[in-house]
């Protein structure tokens, strides 16, 4: 898989797992997810009364010779849902040599092989400044999925990046898979809204962070000038010492705090994802944890 660096052994280990969708299944019939409707699988749920206009197929001619009243039989009904993945290919995006890309191109490439594991479609979005752009559409299949997945080693990362300008325009079905939005979330531009839209349309969200270890714990110090990666035009000149040190990290600590609070008060999970972390480590404890995956 190139730039990826995702070897078979693990994806084999992640095709145990399985995604927890919490709302409403209103997928397409063929996938692997037991939908809260019933439905023709072969999976048995429930009797009901039979009641004119019913499919006589299914009355329980048995339970008819026991008790003299017509039973309907109710089945699961399988769904096959649609995952989309968002991924922020702003400038911040390649900050760090490049590890914040590969960690983002991991996890997304994982998880859109644990969708196709469930029989579910999969479509993979670029988001830069204002605009998506399709790199993976609607695949199925093991077959399609590694001959589509390398197409994420191709993608470039510059300018900014407007989440909910971009995805808000979008159609998306109701209540139909999971929605994941891959992003350093270092902006100020606005990310609710988007956040409020794909929640609004009953689809389970997962917000991830991905920061740098840099980022996190920064080791400059002295006199420095710093470039805003989105906007070189932008420059601040400072003498890096242990007040601002710390201030920074307040900061950095108040935009976790922020999306994090805003993800739990529309009922998507949150999780913060550093770029020196190896992916087995991010699927099997912070997504578990987290109830993304069980």
């Amino acid at each position: 898989m190139g730039d990826l660096v995702i070897n078979e052994a693990f994806l084999q280990q992640v095709e145990r797992l399985q995604t927890a969708l919490k709302n409403n299944v209103a997928g397409l019939f063929g996938g692997n997810h037991k939908s809260r409707t019933f439905g023709s699988s072969c999976e048995f749920a429930d009797f009901r009364n039979y009641m004119p206009g019913d499919d006589i197929t299914k009355i329980d001619w048995n339970a008819y010779a026991r008790f003299e009243t017509l039973y309907l039989k109710l089945y699961l009904d399988e769904r096959r849902l649609h995952t989309k993945i968002y991924l922020d290919v702003s400038q911040s995006m390649a900050f760090g040599n490049g590890k914040k890309r590969v960690a983002q191109l991991q996890l997304a490439a994982t998880l859109a092989y644990l969708s196709i594991c469930e029989l579910d479609k999969v479509s993979i979005y670029a988001v830069r400044d204002s605009e998506i752009i399709e790199i993976v559409s609607s695949i199925s299949g093991r077959e399609t999925y590694f001959a589509e997945i390398t197409k994420l080693n191709d993608i470039e990362y510059f300018g900014d990046c407007f989440i909910s300008e971009s995805i808000l325009p979008t159609q998306v079905g109701y209540g139909d898979g999971l929605s994941v939005i891959i992003s350093d979330f270092l902006t100020d531009n606005d990310y609710e809204r988007a956040i409020d839209y794909l929640a609004d349309k009953k689809r389970d969200l997962l917000c991830v962070q991905v920061l740098a270890a840099e980022e996190l714990n920064p080791k400059i110090r002295g006199k420095n000038v710093f470039y805003d990666s989105e906007n070189q035009s932008r420059s601040y000149r400072k003498n890096i010492n242990k007040d601002i040190i710390r201030a920074y990290r307040e900061a950095v600590k108040y935009v976790q705090d922020r999306i994090r609070d805003y993800c739990n008060a529309r009922g998507a999970e949150y999780i913060l994802m550093r770029d020196d972390k190896p992916i087995n480590e991010v699927f099997f404890e912070q997504l578990a944890q987290a109830e993304v995956v069980k």
